[in-house]
């Protein structure tokens, strides 16, 4: 297990938080844990995870080897949750592009709870 701080900027351990959710060892319980562990997947390259987590009426609109590419093409600074509520999570994800030139993605996310399971529908930024 490692110690690394988690990239969501939890404050735990890696191991003991959104890895968890990536590994499926766990199930996202929030909106908020599955957007943060979206975030953690793209610092980790996971894009089946992030494919996965995808509303599946969503996927078609996304392929794994693009969500690989883009993840792999930028190092992830930071995550900051700007504010939260049952359904929908408002961020900023801080990134290095691939020009080497300092980024911040501002979204209002939206998600879904189907079957148990939270998942990414869309969003506006």
């Amino acid at each position: 297990m490692s110690s690394l701080n988690c990239y969501c900027g939890s404050g735990k351990p890696f191991s003991n938080c959104c890895e968890l959710y990536i590994t499926g060892k766990e199930k996202a319980p929030t909106a908020e844990a599955l957007m943060r562990s979206r975030y953690s997947a793209y610092a980790v390259c996971n894009a089946s995870y992030l494919w996965l987590t995808t509303a599946p009426k969503e996927r078609r609109h996304h392929s794994k080897t693009a969500i690989l590419e883009w993840a792999k093409s930028n190092q992830w600074i930071k995550l900051e949750v700007l504010k939260a509520t049952e359904t929908t999570v408002e961020f900023k994800a801080y990134y290095i592009d691939y020009n080497l030139e300092a980024q911040i993605h501002h979204e209002n996310s939206r998600f879904i709870n189907q079957g148990d399971n939270w998942y990414y529908l869309d969003g506006d930024y």
